[in-house]
């Protein structure tokens, strides 16, 4: 039987997908910041505790992605997507129960392994069913970042208003529930695509990852990718804020920027599949140079605006266009592992990006300097993308 044939629909993968990356990437990753306030007060945390809450989540992600590319390729993709669902939900059933410390410290590193099993697996396999479409399945799975973004901005500041200690541990338990309902629909309804006989060990998979010329490429791409838009997604709204824009103005900003990437990944994806993933990525990262540079310049109301659009209308792309290229050069059996090689970078970039900016902003004490050398990295980005337009094909 032919994949064609035997390849679960695409109304079937695409909400499930959704969803799964919701649980992992929202609910693993961005969502600690809105409970952050009153968590942080009911429990007595330090900032300092906190922040390292966070920093684990980050590291328990970095330190399994290459390891869960392996995983996926040796044992399928579904086993792996079961495994890191499973993760994160013990994650979020312990943060609403536990108090102690390194109970919290536990709960935030399982969450950060199950992002790490969850979301690149995730992405190899949609492409390995519709290699043809690869972009257009992909990028709507990165919309259920902005789904869950504009749910949880608009749900849980709500639930957290009463500033007591079963306000956030509800939000958690609820997170934990949700991720058992993936669970069970990844259960039932994913397949993997056939099973090749190649296995590959670590060390096998990252040869194959550093020999391909395209993949380092996207992964130097990837790193920049992580490192701007984490800078952006930290440090714009202060910079909103500083240039005299209104906060309650400044804060629908950012949900405009939420509700646009909803839409924005499948509509890049497409583009990808139709014209190649490096013109789409480069044209992407140009659409988001643009956005970077409007507010250096004009540091007014309308280019805040305008940057907020824009980088809705692009950031979900320049996700679904790299990892997209990436698994496009590489045999299926091996696509867990490209995307992870990638994903590895940009999670450095993740990491560095804010001590990088935090210095330039004290430094400067202005925010116009840190967005442009922002800009400048992704206009080097952009170059590199340019050159690999040849070998990007779909």
């Amino acid at each position: 039987m032919s994949i064609s044939a035997s390849r679960p629909p695409v109304f079937v993968l695409v909400p499930i997908s959704m969803l799964c990356t919701l649980v992992a990437v929202v609910f693993g990753r961005l969502a600690y910041g809105l409970v952050l306030p009153v968590m942080r007060e009911t429990l007595a945390l330090s900032y300092s505790q906190a922040a390292n809450l966070g920093t684990l989540t980050a590291l328990g992600y970095l330190v399994l992605l290459l390891y869960a590319g392996v995983f996926a390729g040796r044992y399928g993709g579904k086993r792996s997507i079961l495994l890191g669902l499973s993760l994160g939900a013990i994650g979020y059933a312990g943060l609403s129960l536990f108090s102690a410390y390194p109970l919290l410290m536990l709960c935030m590193t399982l969450m950060g392994f199950g992002t790490a099993f969850t979301f690149t697996p995730l992405v190899s396999l949609l492409g390995a069913w519709y290699p043809e479409r690869r972009g257009m399945v992909i990028g709507f799975a990165g919309s259920g970042v902005g789904i869950g973004i504009l749910l949880a901005g608009a749900l849980v500041p709500i639930i957290t208003q009463s500033g007591d200690e079963a306000s956030w541990r509800l939000i958690w338990a609820s997170f934990a529930g949700i991720a058992v309902l993936a669970i069970v629909l990844v259960s039932i309804f994913l397949r993997d695509p056939p099973q090749h006989e190649e296995t590959i060990s670590m060390r096998q998979g990252l040869a194959i990852a550093y020999r391909n010329p395209h993949v380092v490429r996207m992964a130097l791409i990837y790193g920049v990718v992580g490192l701007t838009y984490i800078v952006q997604v930290l440090f714009m709204y202060s910079f909103a804020l500083d240039a005299g824009v209104a906060a309650p103005i400044a804060g629908r900003l950012v949900a405009v920027m939420g509700f646009v990437s909803i839409f924005s990944g499948p509509v890049w994806g497409w583009l990808a599949d139709k014209v190649g993933h490096g013109r789409a990525l480069t044209f992407c990262m140009t659409v988001a140079i643009v956005a970077t540079l409007l507010p250096v310049i004009w540091p007014q109301t309308w280019a805040f605006t305008v940057h907020f659009v824009l980088v809705g209308l692009s950031v979900t792309g320049l996700f679904t266009s790299v990892l997209a290229a990436a698994t496009s050069t590489v045999k299926p059996q091996h696509a867990a592992m490209a995307v992870s090689f990638v994903t590895v970078f940009f999670a450095l970039g993740q990491l560095v990006g804010p001590a990088l900016a935090g210095l330039l902003i004290d430094w400067q004490q202005d925010f116009r300097l840190t967005f442009a050398v922002s800009a400048m990295l992704m206009f080097i980005g952009a170059l590199v993308s340019h050159g690999s337009t040849a070998v990007a094909k779909s």
